[in-house]
């Protein structure tokens, strides 16, 4: 097994090695199936049903990214996972959550946790940040990001 896991897409069944990720990083895995796209690595996720979806790359929705040290996860993939994480998980408090929604990297009190985490604010996961020397780095997409009203102008 490799210390990266993009060298282990197309090696491995891609549910198999998202799965493992999963359990490594959060501890909890759904029961879903999972396609790694692109050169991205982007992983897509659904539940098999009867509806007949015709077209190329209409199963699921975007879950997350396999990262060369672990999978980032959406926000999708987050609210997906987060309920049932055992592990990585950081809470954020009001103020951090409103800084951490509109774009900015925000301090947390564990400067040992590193690696890729599971954003809770209240009872909502609202995404997943990379922990770094007691910093969550933002990875909220642009067009999802909160615009805060400079109080100076109010």
């Amino acid at each position: 097994m490799s210390e990266n896991p993009r060298d282990e897409i197309g090696k491995t069944s891609d549910t198999e090695l998202v799965k493992r990720l999963l359990l490594e990083n959060y501890g909890y895995a759904p029961d879903l199936h999972y396609e790694i796209r692109g050169r991205y690595h982007k992983v897509y996720a659904w539940k098999p049903c009867s509806f007949e979806i015709r077209g190329p790359d209409r199963n699921g929705v975007y879950f997350g990214r396999v990262e060369s040290d672990g999978i980032r996860l959406s926000i999708e993939g987050s609210f997906l996972v987060g309920p049932k994480a055992t592990k990585n998980l950081v809470e954020l408090d009001d103020e951090r959550a409103r800084l951490y929604l509109a774009g900015e990297s925000v301090e947390i009190e564990d400067k040992d946790l590193h690696g890729w985490v599971i954003v809770k604010w209240r009872s909502y996961y609202i995404g997943s940040a990379k922990a770094k020397d007691g910093r969550l780095i933002n990875y909220v997409p642009k067009e999802k990001r909160l615009k805060l009203e400079d109080p100076a102008k109010a």
